[in-house]
Protein backbone atom coordinates (compact mmCIF):
# COMPACT_ATOMS: atom_id res chain seq x y z
CA UNK A 1 0.00 0.00 0.00
CA UNK A 2 2.70 2.18 0.81
CA UNK A 3 4.30 1.57 -2.77
CA UNK A 4 1.23 2.87 -4.26
CA UNK A 5 0.85 6.00 -2.42
CA UNK A 6 4.08 6.94 -3.40
CA UNK A 7 2.98 5.94 -6.88
CA UNK A 8 -0.15 8.18 -6.69
CA UNK A 9 2.22 10.98 -5.20
CA UNK A 10 4.31 10.80 -8.06
CA UNK A 11 1.61 10.79 -10.98
CA UNK A 12 0.56 13.84 -8.86
CA UNK A 13 3.49 15.84 -9.21
CA UNK A 14 3.82 14.89 -12.67
CA UNK A 15 0.64 16.40 -13.46
CA UNK A 16 0.69 19.43 -11.35
CA UNK A 17 4.19 19.70 -14.12
CA UNK A 18 1.78 19.00 -16.99
CA UNK A 19 -0.45 22.03 -15.80
CA UNK A 20 1.89 24.37 -15.55
CA UNK A 21 3.27 23.75 -19.34
CA UNK A 22 -0.85 23.15 -20.70
CA UNK A 23 -2.84 25.30 -18.79
CA UNK A 24 -5.65 23.63 -18.88
CA UNK A 25 -7.36 26.37 -16.28
CA UNK A 26 -6.77 24.04 -13.37
CA UNK A 27 -8.61 20.59 -14.73
CA UNK A 28 -5.33 18.87 -15.02
CA UNK A 29 -4.12 20.40 -11.68
CA UNK A 30 -7.14 19.02 -9.95
CA UNK A 31 -6.48 15.30 -10.82
CA UNK A 32 -3.23 16.70 -9.88
CA UNK A 33 -4.48 16.85 -6.32
CA UNK A 34 -6.33 14.17 -5.93
CA UNK A 35 -3.73 11.93 -7.16
CA UNK A 36 -1.31 13.83 -4.43
CA UNK A 37 -4.69 13.30 -1.35
CA UNK A 38 -4.79 9.81 -2.03
CA UNK A 39 -1.17 9.25 -2.27
CA UNK A 40 -0.45 10.89 1.10
CA UNK A 41 -4.10 9.04 2.78
CA UNK A 42 -2.57 5.27 1.62
CA UNK A 43 0.66 6.21 2.80
CA UNK A 44 -0.73 7.28 6.40
CA UNK A 45 -2.83 4.18 6.34
CA UNK A 46 0.53 1.87 5.30
CA UNK A 47 1.96 3.90 8.65
CA UNK A 48 -0.83 3.04 11.12
CA UNK A 49 -2.79 6.20 11.74
CA UNK A 50 -6.29 5.93 12.26
CA UNK A 51 -9.00 5.96 10.14
CA UNK A 52 -10.73 9.40 11.40
CA UNK A 53 -7.41 11.13 11.45
CA UNK A 54 -6.48 10.34 8.01
CA UNK A 55 -10.03 11.62 6.96
CA UNK A 56 -9.57 14.92 8.60
CA UNK A 57 -6.04 15.81 6.96
CA UNK A 58 -7.54 14.54 3.64
CA UNK A 59 -10.41 16.99 4.02
CA UNK A 60 -8.21 19.62 4.83
CA UNK A 61 -6.05 19.20 2.05
CA UNK A 62 -8.52 18.63 -0.63
CA UNK A 63 -9.50 22.16 0.85
CA UNK A 64 -6.34 23.82 0.52
CA UNK A 65 -5.91 22.05 -3.25
CA UNK A 66 -9.48 23.45 -3.85
CA UNK A 67 -8.71 27.04 -2.77
CA UNK A 68 -5.42 27.21 -4.67
CA UNK A 69 -6.88 26.04 -7.83
CA UNK A 70 -9.62 28.37 -7.49
CA UNK A 71 -7.29 31.53 -7.62
CA UNK A 72 -5.18 30.41 -9.65
CA UNK A 73 -7.93 29.45 -12.45
CA UNK A 74 -9.30 33.16 -12.26
CA UNK A 75 -5.68 34.18 -12.46
CA UNK A 76 -4.83 31.77 -15.69
CA UNK A 77 -7.97 32.33 -17.20
CA UNK A 78 -8.12 36.41 -17.18
CA UNK A 79 -5.76 36.76 -19.33
CA UNK A 80 -7.51 34.49 -21.97
CA UNK A 81 -10.53 36.53 -21.99
CA UNK A 82 -9.39 40.47 -22.72
CA UNK A 83 -9.81 41.30 -26.20
CA UNK A 84 -6.50 41.98 -27.72
CA UNK A 85 -5.42 45.60 -27.49
CA UNK A 86 -2.63 45.36 -31.05
CA UNK A 87 -2.66 43.92 -34.08
CA UNK A 88 -5.21 42.50 -36.55
CA UNK A 89 -7.39 41.14 -34.15
CA UNK A 90 -7.97 44.39 -31.93
CA UNK A 91 -9.14 45.70 -35.32
CA UNK A 92 -12.82 43.50 -35.04
CA UNK A 93 -15.54 45.40 -34.04
CA UNK A 94 -13.90 49.19 -34.32
CA UNK A 95 -16.51 51.07 -36.09
CA UNK A 96 -14.95 53.16 -39.29
CA UNK A 97 -16.41 55.61 -41.76
CA UNK A 98 -16.43 54.32 -45.63
CA UNK A 99 -14.46 57.18 -47.81
CA UNK A 100 -14.43 56.16 -51.16
CA UNK A 101 -15.60 53.26 -53.57
CA UNK A 102 -14.16 51.64 -56.90
CA UNK A 103 -16.67 48.68 -57.40
CA UNK A 104 -16.85 46.15 -54.52
CA UNK A 105 -14.08 47.46 -52.65
CA UNK A 106 -14.23 50.58 -50.23
CA UNK A 107 -11.56 52.97 -48.66
CA UNK A 108 -12.80 52.87 -44.81
CA UNK A 109 -10.92 54.87 -42.40
CA UNK A 110 -10.43 53.33 -39.69
CA UNK A 111 -8.54 54.24 -35.99
CA UNK A 112 -6.55 57.32 -37.95
CA UNK A 113 -5.77 55.12 -41.08
CA UNK A 114 -7.34 54.04 -44.46
CA UNK A 115 -7.93 50.55 -44.93
CA UNK A 116 -9.26 48.50 -48.04
CA UNK A 117 -12.56 46.98 -47.39
CA UNK A 118 -15.10 44.50 -48.94
CA UNK A 119 -18.35 44.10 -47.35
CA UNK A 120 -18.73 40.76 -45.54
CA UNK A 121 -20.75 37.78 -47.77
CA UNK A 122 -22.23 36.61 -44.16
CA UNK A 123 -24.19 40.11 -43.80
CA UNK A 124 -27.16 40.60 -46.43
CA UNK A 125 -26.66 44.33 -47.44
CA UNK A 126 -27.36 46.17 -50.61
CA UNK A 127 -23.66 47.28 -50.81
CA UNK A 128 -21.38 49.95 -49.11
CA UNK A 129 -21.68 54.07 -50.00
CA UNK A 130 -19.61 57.20 -49.17
CA UNK A 131 -20.00 58.38 -45.69
CA UNK A 132 -22.05 55.34 -44.03
CA UNK A 133 -20.41 54.16 -40.63
CA UNK A 134 -19.33 50.35 -40.58
CA UNK A 135 -18.07 47.94 -38.28
CA UNK A 136 -14.89 45.52 -39.00
CA UNK A 137 -16.21 41.69 -39.20
CA UNK A 138 -12.71 40.37 -40.24
CA UNK A 139 -9.74 40.80 -41.13
CA UNK A 140 -7.97 39.09 -44.02
CA UNK A 141 -4.10 39.87 -44.74
CA UNK A 142 -4.43 43.73 -45.15
CA UNK A 143 -8.55 44.02 -46.08
CA UNK A 144 -11.08 44.41 -43.90
CA UNK A 145 -14.59 42.66 -44.16
CA UNK A 146 -16.67 45.28 -43.13
CA UNK A 147 -20.55 44.95 -43.03
CA UNK A 148 -22.89 48.53 -42.15
CA UNK A 149 -23.04 49.74 -38.46
CA UNK A 150 -26.38 48.60 -36.51
CA UNK A 151 -27.73 51.86 -34.73
CA UNK A 152 -26.60 50.70 -31.24
CA UNK A 153 -23.28 50.33 -32.25
CA UNK A 154 -22.95 53.87 -33.18
CA UNK A 155 -24.18 55.00 -29.69
CA UNK A 156 -21.06 56.15 -27.59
Amino acid sequence: MAVLGIALIAVGLILVLAEAHMSTGGLIGAFAGLAAIGGVTLLLLAAGAGAGLVLIIALCAAAVIVALLVTWRRRILRPLQTRPRTGREALIGHVGVVRSLTGSQAQVFLDGSLWRAEPDPGHEQDGLHEGERVVVERVNGLTLRVRRAEEWELSP
